[in-house]
């Protein structure tokens, strides 16, 4: 591993040499292949030198335990630094497993209410805002697709486009039952409920990766229901889209034009029915597989989030954090980098419980 990561580095400081040199700049194509490929270095290589760096203070702690004036500091040292070190040594490895092409994709995510009526679709919405705070804070793009809204603010379902850099490979782990445990607003006895909302998390498919075939398709339109101002109440923009092979139902009613409509609503089609081939073509070769939303029943959760408790639990690992205010504000990235890590190290187990 030390010699990979060295010619990495070395390979780092060539690509920064050609960037740094005129000419390059006149080849576009060679610019934007030489940004790109510095772009994913910079991470490990930053890393390579933290580890480096950390192994000369390990080396020089225990180096110490020979003084006798500085033995007992260098021994409350060494355990700390060791640990970070090692910390530091998963990072390493981690990034250096093959990058999955489609973790660069934008997705479709689409939340569902499940088992719990309207504390259910009140806790969509929870889910919803989560996911958006998480979005900005990674400077993505969020673009509503169809929403179906309760008279108390919640969401039956919610359809949006996150468009950024990496947004499949951080959101892909999200897919599954989430589980909610609190006090719902409508509740006056101050009884705890169990409440459950399912999650996809669906990788953009262009049309050229998944044709779809026109003769298979199913096109209305239709007034658009809710808010939105007297236009988009009083033109038929909405869309829904029906292929007629599978039964899958797509509408779109948010955007104001019927084209941007059609064209939503084809994209979220085109992933829900690339999604189910790929667990198709999966299942035929490793046998059943359960699929990424299951039906919504309390037993198929993958996290939990108990507010009493002020805690976040996700079963597929059995991490569980003290922090559920951060978690619902948006703060993801230590569960999200512990299921990567999981499947990293295990990717044969899968991601849910059996």
């Amino acid at each position: 591993m030390q010699e990979q990561l060295t010619k990495l580095a070395l390979r780092l400081e060539e690509l920064e040499t050609q960037l740094a040199q005129p000419e390059t700049y006149g080849d576009p194509a060679l610019l934007a292949a030489l940004t790109r490929e510095r772009k994913e270095l910079v991470p490990l290589v930053e890393t390579f030198r933290q580890y480096q760096a950390q192994a000369r203070e390990v080396a020089e702690l225990q180096a110490l335990l020979a003084d006798p004036e500085c033995r007992d500091l260098a021994k409350e040292e060494l355990d700390p630094a060791r640990e970070k070190l090692e910390q530091l040594e998963e990072a390493l490895k981690a990034r250096l497993v093959p990058k999955d092409p489609t973790d660069d994709k934008s997705v479709i995510l689409e939340i569902r209410a499940g088992v719990g009526g309207e504390e259910a679709a009140l806790f969509a919405a929870s889910l919803y805002r989560m996911y958006a705070m998480y979005a900005e804070r990674q400077g993505w793009r969020l673009e509503l697709a169809g929403v179906n809204q309760t008279e108390l603010g919640g969401f039956k379902e919610i359809s949006v486009l996150v468009e950024g850099e990496g947004v499949y490979g951080r959101l892909k782990h999200e897919s599954g039952v989430h589980r909610v445990q609190r006090v719902p607003e409508t509740e006056s006895g101050g009884r705890i409920h169990t409440s459950t909302c399912t999650v996809a998390v669906l990788p953009q498919v262009e049309e050229a990766e998944f044709h779809l075939d026109p003769a298979d398709l199913r096109i209305d339109t239709f007034r658009a229901s809710g808010a939105g101002g007297q236009h988009i109440n009083k033109t038929e923009s909405a869309i829904r889209v029906t292929h007629l092979p599978t039964g899958t139902v797509v509408e779109c009613q948010d955007q104001r034009s019927q084209y941007k409509n059609k064209d939503r609503a084809l994209s979220i089609l085109r992933a829900r029915l690339y999604e189910r081939a790929v667990q198709e073509q999966e299942a035929a070769i490793a046998g059943q597989r359960r699929s990424q939303v299951g039906t919504g029943m309390r037993n198929e959760r993958i996290r939990t989030y108990n507010f009493p408790q002020g805690r976040v639990t996700d079963h597929r690992i059995g991490l569980t954090l003290y922090k559920l205010d951060g978690v619902m504000n948006g703060d993801l990235d230590e569960l999200m980098d512990a299921l990567a890590l999981h499947q990293q190290r295990e990717p044969s187990k899968g991601e849910t419980e059996p």
